[in-house]
């Protein structure tokens, strides 16, 4: 990554996951699409052109975009994302399903407000950091502290507007990977380390809270724990999900080979598709799956690291934690690791909202790693 020279590694990662996901969708699919619309591209036609045709013209655009111009919008877009976010609750654009309203309906198009606010607030954290911490050196050998007077609280401050908007649609699995990205950056940022122990509490504090006010999260707890409660529920996608994981061997059983795919695995084309993945992988495609995310994980921790730019830096850590993070959390779930996440593997489950985000987030990664030196 010397010169002006994008990271051609990380180019290669994202589009050999985006050629998984899209051979893996065509293979899941193909079933429930024929089942409800009389064709078996339905989906996968769905997700390219309302995903990853729009995601690969705004990444051009991102990567495309001076950096100083994308951090001076940064508040906007959040501001912009918080309106929209709360615009999921108003009668006849907010839309809903499985007890969750968390899209916004346009007649022909749908999309997923927080889908896209896992990039703006990483956006505009980076941005804000900045400005707080004014004195740095290089990442990697931490920053001195200056100027972090009540930036604890308005860290807070900012992190608690968007967990309440989230809380009440309710998306509390896209509230974890938000805090955790946060967090981290905000200790990446160079602030006391006292600050980064007190917000690891309050997390932790918060989710307790979360258990204790809405019940059915301790009942998920418990069904993970031992999902021989739930037999019929929650425990039945656990039971089938570790079911077709084990199915799939070392090899797999073929592409358009799973036999968990015809309507055996709830959400089978995107939270759960790690499952069917593996089974028609096997134990060596899942493994090489993991791998291509934790060479997403060095190569975008790389960026950061090079980079001489604090703005840059931050997006960058930022951007490589949300999707690692994110991908690392669906695969646990998938294996009886994590209880069930509720949130898409990255570039591979269904979702037009997700990849565009995703894709506009790999845009950016690639312009810093052009512009470091």
């Amino acid at each position: 990554m010397k010169g002006h020279h994008s990271d051609y590694i990380l180019i290669i990662v994202t589009a050999v996951l985006l050629i998984l996901g899209i051979l893996i969708l065509a293979s899941v699919s193909a079933p429930l699409a024929q089942e409800r619309f009389g064709t078996t591209f339905y989906f996968l036609n769905h997700q390219l052109l309302f995903g990853l045709l729009p995601g690969l013209i705004l990444a051009l655009f991102a990567f495309r975009i001076r950096l100083e111009i994308l951090k001076k919008w940064a508040p906007i877009l959040l501001l912009v994302n918080l309106g929209l976010l709360a615009m999921v609750f108003l009668p006849k654009i907010g839309a809903g399903a499985g007890g969750a309203t968390r899209w916004i309906d346009l007649g022909k198009i749908t999309f997923q407000p927080s889908e896209f606010l896992k990039l703006t607030f990483i956006l505009y954290l980076a941005t804000w950091l900045t400005s707080r911490t004014p004195g740095q050196q290089k990442f990697g050998r931490g920053w001195i502290e200056k100027g972090f007077d009540q930036t604890l609280i308005a860290f807070l401050i900012a992190v608690g507007l968007v967990s309440l908007l989230l809380i009440y649609q309710p998306d509390i699995s896209t509230l974890g990977i938000i805090f955790l990205v946060a967090a981290l950056m905000y200790f990446l940022a160079g602030t006391p380390l006292w600050h980064s122990i007190l917000i690891i509490l309050i997390g932790a504090g918060g989710i307790f809270s979360l258990i204790k006010l809405m019940p059915y999260r301790a009942a998920r707890l418990l069904v993970f724990l031992k999902p021989e409660t739930d037999p019929m529920g929650i425990g039945y996608q656990i039971k089938q999900i570790l079911i077709a994981v084990g199915s799939g061997g070392i090899s797999g059983l073929g592409l358009g080979m799973s036999h968990l795919r015809l309507g055996f695995i709830p959400q089978s084309i995107s939270d759960s598709i790690f499952a069917i993945l593996a089974e028609e992988a096997g134990f060596i495609g899942s493994c090489f799956l993991i791998l291509l995310f934790l060479i997403f994980l060095w190569r975008g921790f790389k960026v950061g690291k090079l980079c001489q730019n604090k703005f840059s830096q931050l997006t960058a850590i930022g951007i490589t934690s949300w999707i690692t993070i994110q991908a690392f959390m669906n695969i646990g779930s998938m294996i009886g690791a994590l209880p069930l996440a509720g949130i898409p593997l990255p570039f591979i489950s269904y979702g037009g909202s997700a990849l565009v985000s995703e894709l506009i987030g790999v845009g950016i990664l690639l312009n810093i790693s052009k512009n470091a030196t």
